[in-house]
């Protein structure tokens, strides 16, 4: 899910995510440094049929005055690491 406000916890998360079903976990991603949000994290949800319950439910709502974006998780691209000077 995308578009975090930076004031957006996991427990806000948690209590919208539950009224389409089990939430499993949790996660609002942190910047290391400031230790602020990076505006979007990860919801696992108890079955497929929850996830997309939460999905249709969930995508466009406002929460903490931000609207958000919520699909389904893609595995991460492998990215060329970037190396020294050439």
């Amino acid at each position: 899910m995308g578009n975090l406000s930076f004031n957006t916890t996991e427990a806000h998360i948690q209590d919208l995510f539950k009224q389409a079903g089990n939430v499993v976990t949790c996660t609002v991603i942190m910047d290391k440094a400031p230790g602020k949000s990076k505006g979007f994290g990860f919801v696992e949800m108890g079955s497929e049929t929850e996830a997309a319950m939460a999905i249709a439910d969930c995508n466009g709502k406002e929460l903490d005055g931000r609207t958000l974006k919520v699909n389904e998780a893609k595995p991460r691209e492998e990215r060329p690491r970037g190396g020294g000077r050439f």
